[in-house]
């Protein structure tokens, strides 16, 4: 598992990885080592109130291609997992071109994505690392942070096996990685690796932070799927350089979108932004304020920004109340346990199941119950309940009525 934090968006020009953290993991999901490092990116750090790296921190970090051997052979014979790998692989290779160590065009080429995994996985989970964790109740600690998304993507990814266990990919992947290993021995030197101090250990949070957490899922190509992601980290600060603007379009010539596909796609983006911003079934004056900044840098008419003033006809609120319970769910009914129950969740799964249901380890839309240990719970899976319209039952529930 692989994130960088960089000091813009666009890699090949100007700029650079500013920290990087890898997470070895076995095809059971066990960790097998974590390593971590800041990364002098020699040019300013960029938007310090995105990533939470300080100046200061990198002034005795090493540069990448102090790094580039060691991260060729802590790289060689894995295989390269990242949410949004899209992001960052073209990182890596622009900045392993530029330290004159460029890795095997399979590695980047064989990698796995878990955002673009979660519609496999997550039926209705959106694009953020948040939301597809939120799926299955994984804490998304340091969130922003190299470390703290590696960790958490190494997390979601043993979610992901454990749902697809008999999956023959993931050993075929392993196998073919290992075969194609192209560094064999460790480096002679070992750098130091830098980190950051407390005080930047956890970013700030932001308004468009907050409601990509609740973008719907996206079902068109994968390019357009990639565009947004970027448009999502663009508008994080809610400020768009004249750099940013020209690395966008560059970016859709790349994806093979015209300009018209890209308007297409700010024209989406943005109505996905104001059901969000409704989702608890009011605007406020910040809200609206925000959306309005977002209108403004996408270069929308101001009467799309008037429409954002009143839901869409369409629309109902996001979080809505569950529906009712009218005795027993059907047989067959997806179900998911959360928190700590009066019996091990093995025996109450082999129960669901002798039931006939079947039991699930993730909240996606096809879900019919969420029992949890404290229904008022403001856990992730009981929250991506909620939003689903989704029973959340106690425990009760399961020897009152569906075992009864």
């Amino acid at each position: 598992m692989l994130d960088t934090e960089t000091t813009g968006l666009f890699p090949g020009g100007h700029d650079r990885i500013a920290e990087i953290a890898i997470v070895r993991m076995n095809r059971h999901g066990e960790v097998l080592d974590r390593w971590e490092t800041l990364i002098n990116p020699q040019r300013d750090v960029g938007k310090q109130s995105l990533h939470g790296i300080q100046s200061r921190d990198l002034l005795g970090a090493p540069t990448f291609s102090d790094l580039s051997e060691e991260l060729q052979w802590r790289l060689s014979g894995t295989v390269l997992v990242a949410h949004n790998l899209f992001f960052d692989a073209r990182f890596l290779e622009a900045e392993f071109r530029r330290a004159g160590m460029p890795v095997p065009g399979h590695f980047l080429e064989q990698g796995l994505c878990t955002m673009r995994m979660s519609h496999q996985y997550l039926h209705g989970a959106g694009r953020s690392l948040q939301d597809c964790c939120d799926s299955f109740g994984i804490e998304l600690v340091s969130a922003h942070s190299a470390a703290g998304d590696a960790a958490t993507t190494a997390v979601l990814l043993s979610r992901y096996m454990e749902l697809d266990e008999q999956n023959p990919e993931w050993d075929l992947r392993l196998d073919r990685a290992a075969r194609s290993a192209w560094v064999q021995d460790s480096p002679s030197g070992r750098i130091v690796p830098v980190r950051r101090t407390a005080a930047s250990a956890q970013p700030n949070g932001h308004f468009l932070d907050r409601l990509a957490t609740r973008l719907p899922q996206f079902a068109g190509t994968e390019a357009q799927d990639d565009y947004l992601a970027i448009l999502d980290r663009a508008l994080m600060d809610r400020y768009l350089s004249a750099h940013e603007e020209q690395q966008l379009i560059r970016l859709a010539a790349e994806l093979g979108l015209d300009r018209a596909g890209a308007l297409e796609l700010h024209e989406l983006y943005f109505q996905q932004l104001v059901r969000a911003a409704w989702a608890d079934g009011k605007l406020t004056e910040d809200d609206f304020a925000d959306l309005a900044t977002v209108a403004a840098l996408l270069g929308l008419a101001e009467e799309r920004l008037g429409n954002a003033l009143t839901p869409p006809a369409d629309f109902a609120p996001h979080t809505r109340a569950a529906e009712p319970l009218d005795g027993r769910i059907a047989p067959g009914s997806l179900v998911v346990l959360t928190g700590d129950m009066s019996r091990a969740r093995a025996h109450i799964e082999a129960e669901l199941r002798a039931a006939g249901y079947l039991p699930h380890k993730a909240i996606t839309k096809k879900v019919s119950l969420l029992v949890a240990a404290d229904p008022d719970s403001l856990s992730g899976k009981a929250r991506k309940a909620r939003d689903y319209g989704i029973p959340v039952v106690s425990e009760d529930y399961l020897w009152s009525t569906l075992f009864a």
